[in-house]
């Protein structure tokens, strides 16, 4: 027989919690089934009153003047038996327990009264005794009273200490919560910021560079009766850098700066956001002139009676009403301005907006190429690049990034950097820390079969070459079939910076984003779910040409675009038969994007083919390798046609004596439409379900 190996015996762990559980379930026990002791029952002076004059009270004990406890005689206990009133009296110690008023003197005077009573009606009884007795406290009668109150305080305290820690005005202490949690950056602090600090946002720049100019100069505008803008709201996309410029216009004023944001406003308490908003203005007021900035003004400023789970007494509209009377109720504030930030300013309250509040809405938005020169040479000044870095290049390579994206770029450069065991951050690094935050990251890893890498190639390949061939496409960047994310490959493409739009560039932008779907029903006659990327961003631009823009001649020049966006999301604003107009309308636009896309697939379908090829092999191809095969790109010949004819124009408005006899020259004019795009290097989705 095989020895069994010695296995441990688990053996159940001993915990005090049993202890304490028997120990309770015990005394519950004890008190519910226990033996319980007849209690004296209540009574009255009434009731004393009549047992006294019927000789029945051997004697009464008076504790601490106040309460009285009755012994009845043996003769008493059997005359009463028959009474309902005392049903229940104990058969020893005391029967009876009353009040006696507190008054020592009154009681022995009452209790006389009734033993002469007595006397008259021939009881005969012996006096009754009154003993008077004191109770003796000591410390643990004093524990044990005052001991639930202590515990009750010293929970509330932990709560509001819980509550208020970690603000500024709060400091821990109960009373200080309605205190305004500002911090206070002194005009006097070294490191200061201002405008060489902030790269980029020149126009903003300008604009708010007239509060620096008060502050500075305050007497000149005085003199001449100026008033200056009592608020100016920062209003842009997130990351955008408008707190920074806050804190810029603070360093170039020389004033005090108070921060704080919107949501240190709101509490649980009644009253404590109004109690804060008068606190913020009573320390600015201290130490005026000087600027408030509140962050996420919208926490606190959205537009009241708009939230119908609440009632009018909402604390965030109490809130918002003091801010309203401080920034210009009836008491002014002098030297105070208050600068606030939102990316929300749709939602704002309409009184917030009005002249003498908020004057002015400085635009913050996304920066242009040249700003963004400009923010990566602030944020690459820590960090060890290669000697050849071109910050043009990559201005050129991030449309539509903001300051933080910028910052974060820089940031994952250099980890790349470090995980490849670089001396120092190169152009490379640059580049693939963009994909990686645009595209998501790399998964080599990911199993496709030959026939999924074949579309994917494909349909990238159609991409690239109706964007290539369309004048108003943007450049085509490069091609990769490397899944990213969630999709199996991407055309990467440069989006030109331009201020207007018009139909020849939405119908040559849907045409591009058809060139996938379409490239692969032709060229391999499969549907496939990777377009629904595509098929997404087409139906939004049809829909939006027709029903915002405009640019449907049967719809006509009307615009259903709520720029406010306070229309209800269930109500339309158009009829059922306008909805059926609008839709036909966009099937048109789509059908006729489908057949420019065609016609371009059908001409080049030998050269997809070999964008295909070089993709499998390569798996990566730029710019030079899609002009080696395709030729030059249509937006390259429109930009060698305008360039050659504003060079003809200025040969022309040049002395005539600077002109050399040459033949004429015939120069046809090409208006090249420069509609807005926006800025965003998009990846092309392929996902495996749609």
């Amino acid at each position: 027989m095989a020895n069994k190996p010695n296995t441990p015996t688990l053996r159940p762990r001993f915990s005090f919690m049993w202890f304490w559980a028997f120990v309770l379930i015990s005394i519950i026990g004890y008190s519910m089934f226990g033996e319980q002791k007849a209690r004296p029952i209540e009574g009255d002076w009434a009731m004393i009153n009549d047992l006294i004059e019927l000789g029945y009270v051997e004697r009464i004990n008076v504790l601490d003047k106040e309460k009285a406890t009755v012994f009845l005689t043996e003769e008493a206990m059997k005359a009463v038996a028959e009474d309902e009133r005392f049903a229940n009296i104990p058969t020893t110690g005391a029967q009876i327990t009353f009040n006696t008023g507190g008054d020592i003197q009154y009681f022995a005077e009452q209790v006389e009264r009734a033993e002469q009573t007595a006397i008259e009606n021939g009881v005969d009884a012996e006096r009754v005794k009154i003993k008077y007795e004191r109770t003796e406290r000591g410390w643990a009668s004093y524990l044990v009273e005052f001991l639930p109150w202590l515990l009750i305080i010293a929970v509330w305290i932990f709560i509001m200490r819980g509550m208020t820690r970690g603000g500024a005005g709060g400091g821990g202490n109960i009373m200080n919560v309605g205190k305004a949690r500002a911090q206070v950056f002194d005009k006097d602090k070294k490191e200061r910021v201002t405008f060489k600090d902030v790269a980029g946002l020149e126009e903003a720049k300008v604009e708010i560079m007239e509060i620096v100019d008060f502050l500075k100069k305050a007497d000149k505008y005085k003199a001449l009766g100026a008033k200056i803008p009592k608020g100016a709201l920062l209003v842009g996309p997130p990351g955008t850098g408008k707190t920074l410029l806050a804190k810029a216009v603070a360093g170039e004023a020389n004033v005090p700066f108070l921060s704080i944001s919107g949501s240190d406003f709101v509490e649980m308490f009644v009253g404590v956001g109004a109690s804060r908003v008068r606190d913020l203005f009573e320390q600015a007021k201290k130490v005026a002139p000087c600027i408030v900035f509140i962050d996420e003004i919208d926490a606190i400023g959205r537009a009241r009676g708009k939230n119908s789970g609440f009632s009018g007494n909402d604390e965030r509209e109490n809130t918002l009403n003091q801010l309203l009377t401080e920034m210009d109720g009836f008491q002014t504030n002098t030297g105070v301005i208050v600068l606030a930030a939102t990316n929300r300013v749709d939602i704002l309250d309409k009184a917030l907006m009005r002249a003498g509040r908020f004057d002015r809405q400085i635009e913050v938005g996304l920066p242009d190429v040249k700003e963004r020169q400009a923010i990566f040479e602030v944020h690459l000044k820590n960090l060890k690049l290669a000697d050849k870095l071109d910050r043009e290049f990559l201005a050129k390579q991030t449309p539509g990034f903001a300051g933080a994206d910028i910052a974060n770029v820089c940031n994952e450069a250099a980890l790349i950097a470090a995980r490849g065991n670089k001396s120092a951050v190169t152009q490379e690094d640059f580049l693939a820390a963009i994909d990686r935050i645009v595209g998501g990251l790399e998964r080599r890893n990911m199993p496709m079969s030959p026939a999924e890498r074949r579309s994917t190639a494909i349909h990238e390949a159609g991409h690239a070459t109706v964007m290539w061939r369309l004048k108003n496409c943007d450049p085509v960047l490069k091609i990769t079939i490397i899944p990213r994310g969630r999709s199996l490959g991407a055309t990467w493409y440069l989006p030109e910076e331009r201020a207007n739009h018009n139909v020849e560039h939405f119908m040559h932008k849907m045409a591009g984003l058809l060139g996938g779907r379409i490239a692969e029903q032709m060229l391999m006659n499969i549907t496939s779910t990777g377009a629904i990327n595509d098929l997404e961003r087409t139906s939004k631009t049809a829909y939006a040409m027709v029903a915002y823009y405009g640019m449907s001649p049967a719809v006509g020049n009307i615009s259903f675009y709520d720029a406010s966006g306070q229309r209800d999301m269930f109500t339309k604003p158009f009829s059922e038969r306008t909805a059926e107009l609008i839709d036909s309308e966009v099937r048109r636009l789509v059908d006729e994007a489908v057949e420019i896309t065609r016609n371009i697939i059908d001409t080049e379908r030998e050269n997809i083919e070999r964008l295909a090829d070089l993709l499998i092999a390569k798996e990566t191809i730029f710019t030079e390798d899609i002009e080696s095969i395709l030729g030059k790109s249509a937006q390259q010949i429109a930009r060698e046609e305008l360039e050659a004819a504003e060079a003809a124009t200025k040969a022309m408005q040049e002395p005539a004596s600077e002109i050399d006899d040459t033949e004429d020259v015939d120069i046809t004019y090409e208006v090249v439409p420069t509609p807005a795009e926006e800025a965003e290097v998009q990846g092309d989705g392929k996902t495996d379900e749609i």
